[in-house]
């Protein structure tokens, strides 16, 4: 049976519950908490050197780390990954703009307002970052004002990764009154058959 060692608050996290729920995936969960340091523990290190999660373990013990890469090998082979190259190409864009232009300014100021102290340094942070991941919101609002899905007018993970964190913004800071069109697509991924929330085990 597959393991995922996870948190349950973590967008990363949820992405891999989503899909294994989506696709009736069974498969037993870790808890392990951030906070405290439970992924900087040599047992966990031994499945993931990088001490994050989530982390996916197959059932011969292979271990494969970075939500992403957990997002595309479940659903390798599934209607949540084109079949073409170009709608593939096009998942992979999204999924590496997720990374590089969404999670930093909109999961990040989630995490610093949520987890750490009023008196936290790191509060300095979210002015800019807040600022970028308006600019974020405002790419996606506009690409969705002519699609209701990210690729192909189909839902696939490219929706599933960028769902995990936008979908929650506003608990870092973000107002999402101003984009419409992600706003509407949030609905249609919210309504999308096997849905499940963040909070769920």
């Amino acid at each position: 049976m597959l393991t995922l060692y996870d948190y349950l608050d973590s967008g990363n996290g949820y992405k891999a519950r989503l899909i294994l729920a989506l696709l009736n995936r069974p498969y037993r969960r870790v808890e392990l908490d951030i906070l405290s340091g439970a992924t900087r523990e040599p047992a966990f290190l031994a499945k993931n050197p990088n001490g994050r999660i989530p982390t996916l373990e197959l059932a011969d013990g292979i271990c494969i780390a970075e939500s992403n890469a957990i997002l595309w090998y479940l659903a390798e082979g599934t209607r949540f990954i084109p079949s073409d190259a170009l709608g593939r190409a096009q998942v992979l864009q999204w999924m590496f703009f997720e990374q590089y232009s969404h999670e930093p300014y909109v999961a990040t100021p989630r995490f610093i307002v949520k987890h750490l102290r009023e008196d936290s340094p790191r509060r300095a942070e979210l002015p800019a970052r807040l600022k970028q991941g308006r600019a974020a919101l405002a790419v996606m609002d506009a690409h969705l004002a002519k699609l209701s899905f990210f690729v192909a007018e189909r839902y696939t993970i490219a929706d599933i990764a960028l769902y995990a964190y936008t979908h929650v913004a506003h608990e870092g800071g973000l107002d999402l009154a101003h984009y419409p069109h992600l706003r509407a697509w949030l609905a249609r991924v919210a309504g999308e058959p096997g849905h499940v929330l963040l909070t769920t085990q």
